[in-house]
């Protein structure tokens, strides 16, 4: 089970909302995908005009907890204001703090990330902080209590895979909470290598919304997810410079 805070979740696939096609496509990609957990730019939702159209009303929101996301932020400021604003909606107490401090690499700024972080906690959300692979930063905000941390594979919406498994190591193994690798995922191969590594979860929105069949990667990513977990756990073995038969060479007959 992945838990966040006081909540318990079967799925290790966090599936943002953003960039479908169209809602039929969205909301069958949501189903196929198994996800538990939606998130959402603030920002960019209708939460209180309900003439305006809105894809939650496509779905049994029984079967989900909504993560808001403070996207569009640039500063602590901004990214507090912006949290507010959803659990007045009655949204979830949950909140993925994202403070970006650059335009052109949409990278997180550590300060504004590290003081909005502080001040939500304060405040009493669950707080899941968007990171770059920053070891030191990570810590910090574990230390901080914040409730799970997601650092970057590569930058949003890039593709690129994780191009930093090293750090990304590092990060899950000081972590004594949940660890959900966030932004630069695009094939099922890097949400499962991700798992492999130890990850807690995954988070996806455009590798799976800017595919050519979104429904079908939503299944596509849901089945690596799984597997890379269960090789996880079932622990890999040892890579070798040299081959080593499969079968013993003890007990053979020699004709």
């Amino acid at each position: 089970m992945l838990k966040i805070g006081t909540y318990e979740f079967s799925s290790r696939l966090l599936l943002g909302t953003g960039k479908y096609p169209n809602f039929d496509i969205q909301k069958e990609a949501v189903e196929v995908s198994g996800a538990e957990i939606l998130t959402f730019a603030v920002r960019r939702m209708n939460i209180f005009e309900a003439n305006q159209p809105n894809f939650l009303e496509k779905l049994n929101l029984n079967n989900y907890k909504l993560l808001p996301n403070t996207a569009g932020a640039s500063t602590a400021e901004e990214a507090i204001r912006i949290a507010k604003l959803a659990r007045a909606s009655g949204l979830c107490d949950m909140i993925k703090v994202e403070v970006i401090g650059c335009q052109k690499t949409l990278l997180p700024d550590p300060i504004e990330t590290l003081k909005a972080s502080e001040e939500l906690l304060k405040e009493g959300f669950i707080v899941l902080p968007y990171t770059s692979d920053d070891v030191l930063l990570a810590k910090r905000l574990e230390e901080l209590g914040c409730h799970a941390i997601m650092p970057g594979a590569s930058p949003i919406g890039s593709g690129q895979g994780i191009i930093n498994p090293v750090n990304l190591r590092f990060i899950i193994e000081q972590s004594k909470v949940p660890v959900i690798v966030d932004a630069g995922i695009g094939a099922p191969s890097d949400a499962a290598i991700a798992m492999e590594l130890g990850a807690d979860g995954v988070l996806l929105n455009t590798a799976i919304s800017g595919a050519n069949d979104p429904v079908k990667m939503a299944k596509a990513m849901k089945l690596a997810i799984e597997a890379g977990r269960l090789g996880y756990e079932a622990g890999r073995i040892p890579k070798k410079q040299y081959a080593s038969a499969s079968s013993p060479m003890e007990g053979m007959s020699i004709g």
